[in-house]
């Protein structure tokens, strides 16, 4: 995959990352997010050398929101 403004190719290549509180129970469906970039970088946590899609912060602020309030399913 090649990176772009929009993606990263290899996510390991960024620092930071962490799971939600929410994650767990064995599903594997986990998202990890890197702290301390101008953009919100999410990967695949079962694929830490996998892709990673970087988000804009007021765009990512307002997907947790609807999360939260119960507009888009979890």
């Amino acid at each position: 995959m090649i990176s772009n403004e929009r993606t990263v190719s290899d996510a390991s290549t960024l620092t930071g990352w962490y799971k939600s509180s929410f994650s767990g129970g064995g599903q594997g469906e986990c998202l990890e997010v890197a702290r301390g970039y101008g953009d919100v970088p999410v990967r695949d946590s079962k694929a830490p050398q996998g892709p990673a899609l970087r988000f804009a912060r007021d765009g990512w602020a307002s997907f947790v929101r609807a999360l939260n309030e119960g507009q888009i399913a979890s």
